[in-house]
């Protein structure tokens, strides 16, 4: 972990040309070493907190730049120390001078992150706000933009602050019952412990089924493309995407692998998977094809399931998912069955498939018609699923953590149920708090410090 002692510098704005770049300097020296950028020296003391101001940087004699800077003052800046934002032209000469100058003057270059962990070391945030900067830096639509906001205002930390309150109630209790086990004094009766532990595990098991859709809405909802080859799943792909992103043919089997793209629909970023058609292949390769289609559909949370409208009846559409079922357990997927080349072969579609959990829509793939229904239905499904933003579970190390947490429970009941020593019971909820620690951040380890931090773009 680097030493918070050091001034640190970076340019905080993506690479490349822009109209305007941003400088960022902090630590205990941040002020005196800006300073010796201008010609015209500035009192520091004088300059007033969170107010841009004009100045002219000079390399020796020599015009640099004309910047605005803005001096925030510890504790009230973004990590809690002495920083200067200088905000120069885009060019990347002049950002490399103003680096390479603030360098000779004593500054260390920032590592990625860095600021950011200094933030969290100075208590402006805990670690799960923290890692929600790097969610909102790169966060690709409006749902992981609001899950990463939430996470940033502190709402997944106050859910976990209250599981903590109510361990450190239920460890309490224990230890009390200790302290009159001597005595022979029954001081609790154990229903009030697997009362407490009941609501306990209802909140940390349904953050931990939260993750799928967190992730999902995170990372983009999965959705796969499957049905027989030619019933024109590449299309249906090209239309959603508006784009001709597959290769589309009338020789079967053409698609043996997944192709994958990404569309964002009313805020919602959604990872679209054209499979490989399922049918019965002597060719290795399309049979290789066919056993990705089935991992793409366990790994996917909505199916389109796709058909030609000409050569579609209800037995044969059980038949095709029972084969899929077979093979992958579809119980947790939301399925759209779709109907294409209506166009060609219009036909009635209530009553084509008796399942009424599986909506049916009629399109053409390749004239785009009824196209934004599909997109509709998405979004409706994915609202339907949607939980409420504080209690979404976005991060696999969050996950993993819940997931052991979700063990002590289990061990603290096994425990409390089967006569183990209240002391050995203790143990067990300390386990859980100490994760409960790990996840703010209150308890840290340097290596999953670093790891975190790494991750973030430098001048972050």
């Amino acid at each position: 972990m680097p030493t918070q002692n050091e001034t640190i510098c970076s340019i905080s704005t993506a690479p490349g040309v822009g109209a305007i770049a941003v400088v960022r300097v902090s630590g205990h020296d941040a002020f005196s070493i800006v300073n010796q950028l201008f010609k015209e020296k500035v009192d520091f003391l004088e300059v007033p907190a969170n107010h841009a101001c004009y100045a002219e940087v000079f390399d020796k004699d020599k015009l640099v730049d004309q910047v605005i800077f803005v001096k925030f003052c510890s504790p009230h800046s973004y990590d809690g120390e002495d920083m200067v934002e200088i905000s120069c032209h885009g060019s990347r000469y002049i950002q490399q001078k103003l680096l390479a100058m603030l360098l000779q003057r004593g500054c260390r270059l920032a590592e990625p992150g860095e600021f950011t962990m200094r933030a969290f070391m100075n208590g402006k945030m805990d670690l799960l706000q923290a890692e929600a900067v790097g969610d909102l830096i790169d966060s690709q639509s409006e749902s992981a933009h609001r899950l990463a906001v939430n996470q940033l205002k502190g709402g997944f930390s106050r859910k976990i602050a209250d599981l903590r309150d109510r361990f450190i109630h239920l460890a309490a209790l224990l230890e009390l019952e200790l302290d009159f086990s001597e005595e022979e004094v029954e001081f609790a009766d154990r229903k009030q412990f697997l009362d407490l532990l009941s609501e306990l595990r209802t909140e940390v098991n349904r953050l931990v089924l939260s993750f799928r859709a967190g992730n999902a809405l995170k990372n983009g909802v999965p959705v796969a493309i499957v049905g027989k080859p030619n019933v024109g799943k590449s299309t249906l792909l090209n239309a959603l995407l508006d784009d001709d992103r597959a290769i589309v043919s009338d020789i079967p089997g053409t698609t043996r692998d997944t192709i994958e793209d990404t569309l964002t629909i009313d805020g919602t970023l959604f990872r679209f998977i054209d499979t490989a058609g399922i049918r019965h292949s002597d060719d290795t390769i399309e049979n290789s094809g066919i056993q990705r289609t089935y991992r793409a559909i366990a790994n996917t949370d909505i199916i389109l399931y796709m058909v030609d409208a000409a050569e579609t009846t209800p037995q044969d559409l059980s038949s095709e998912l029972e084969q899929i079922g077979r093979e992958v357990d579809l119980s947790d997927k939301k399925i759209l069955l779709i109907v294409n080349k209506m166009d060609l072969n219009p036909m009635q579609l209530s009553g084509i498939f008796p399942d009424n959990r599986i909506e049916v829509l009629g399109i053409s793939a390749k004239k785009r018609e009824n196209i934004e229904a599909i997109r509709t239905a998405l979004t409706r499904s994915v609202s339907a699923r949607e939980v409420t933003d504080s209690t979404l579970l976005t991060n696999a190390r969050h996950y993993d953590l819940m997931m052991k947490i979700a063990a002590d429970i289990d061990r603290i009941e096994e425990g409390l149920t089967g006569g183990v020593p209240t002391d050995l019971v203790a143990i067990d909820v300390r386990s859980a708090l100490d994760k409960l620690g790990r996840l703010t951040g209150t308890i840290s380890d340097n290596d999953v410090l670093n790891t975190i931090f790494g991750k973030f773009c430098i001048g972050k």
